[in-house]
């Protein structure tokens, strides 16, 4: 019995040392301030992108609208 607890102690020793001594690299206000404006960058450059075509297909869709009245009111004259 003595030998279980004993080798039970052990390799929960062995396991605590090897997982708590893992390099954790903890990051600076500065890095995680940079990353967080590079992040930020990142999306407001995918969703203007977005908004670009959005606007684009907009514009287009009020020419045709501007067309096709122009069209209407030459038929009626």
């Amino acid at each position: 019995m003595k030998k279980i607890i004993a080798i039970v102690l052990i390799l929960f020793t062995i396991t605590l040392a090897f997982t708590s001594c893992g390099d954790k690299k903890e990051k600076s206000a500065d890095e995680k301030i940079e990353n967080a404006i590079n992040e930020a960058k990142a999306d407001i450059k995918e969703n203007s992108e977005e908004l670009s075509d959005d606007v684009e297909d907009a514009l287009e869709d009020v020419q045709d609208e501007i067309n096709e009245v122009k069209e209407e009111s030459k038929q009626d004259k």
